[in-house]
């Protein structure tokens, strides 16, 4: 009878996942279950979503960072007040903190006069005018894409809307072509500053996060939950749940204890004294994981 022979021993790639899979479980109970959806909400009018699991995740050939393209760039598209300037700096740093990326906010353009005269709609309904976010996608964006892009994401104070299907959107982002825009036309019309900030951080990680094929979440509140409304939107909090958190890692490479002291640093800068102390309950919670080994993939 021949020797049995031994198990092959497990690649960084396993170790990773296995790490990664204990993560979701140390931090899952700071994370509320999605309940049943109330009216207007995103699953309501999607109630077929059925999310993603950090497993589906991996096995769904994601778009990753690579060597090459490693930025994320925001650019300004219009006229802002110095509130909205100052908003769209934070969330530029939130977006650095949460995906571990170089993230690099750019002058603003002499995007505002297009924007002003082309490929617009009144909506009858709302009483305002309103911009495609296609033409901002494939006319104004994927011409400037830098090379090195991750990710090349514009802000913009005017309202949006996608197709005549839709009254308007917070924002879209193409996942094949890197570019994405999103509003704040919404998120400055009624609350505080805080409110505002809290906002705007959501709709930049979220839309974003697509761009990296993370999906809606429909297994715990997230902030890559679909939302169709401010109330939905204030209702989800600033981190994503913890397999979304466990996409973020794979694909930046970043521990999440590393990530967890990261946003709560951020957190603390920026006046968030709640989630501020609650990433530092997550970072304490997977601090005895190891790190993420630099060469875990190899991204196309």
């Amino acid at each position: 009878m021949a020797a049995p022979t031994s198990a092959a021993p497990p690649t960084e790639a396993t170790r990773a996942t296995d790490n990664l899979n204990k993560a979701i479980q140390a931090v899952e109970p700071f994370f509320k279950r999605m309940g049943s959806p109330e009216p207007m909400d995103w699953l309501t009018s999607f109630p077929n979503e059925a999310g993603q699991t950090f497993e589906q995740y991996l096995n769904g050939n994601p778009t990753l960072p690579t060597a090459e393209r490693h930025t994320i760039y925001v650019q300004p598209i219009g006229t802002f007040s110095a509130k909205q300037d100052r908003v769209i700096r934070t969330a530029a740093d939130y977006m650095e903190s949460f995906f571990g990326l170089n993230v690099k906010l750019l002058a603003r353009d002499k995007f505002d006069e297009p924007l002003r005269i082309k490929d617009h709609r009144y909506n009858k309904y709302l009483k305002h005018k309103q911009i495609r976010t296609g033409y901002i996608l494939d006319e104004l964006l994927l011409p400037k894409l830098p090379a090195d892009a991750a990710a090349f994401i514009a802000f913009t104070n005017e309202d949006l809307y996608p197709d005549e299907t839709m009254n308007f959107v917070f924002g879209q982002a193409s996942l094949a072509n890197r570019v994405g825009v999103w509003s704040l036309y919404w998120f400055d019309r009624e609350g505080s500053y805080e409110a505002f900030l809290r906002r705007t951080m959501k709709v930049s990680v979220h839309e974003t996060g697509h761009m990296f094929s993370i999906t809606h979440c429909t297994k715990y509140e997230c902030v890559m939950s679909g939302t169709n409304h401010l109330r939905e939107t204030d209702r989800r909090p600033i981190d994503a749940c913890p397999e979304c958190t466990a996409k973020v890692c794979w694909f930046s490479k970043v521990a999440p204890a590393e990530r967890y002291s990261r946003l709560a640093q951020f957190s603390a800068k920026n006046g968030l004294r709640e989630e501020s102390a609650e990433f530092r309950e997550k970072a304490r919670a997977v601090a005895s994981l190891p790190n993420i080994p630099a060469k875990l993939h190899s991204a196309p």
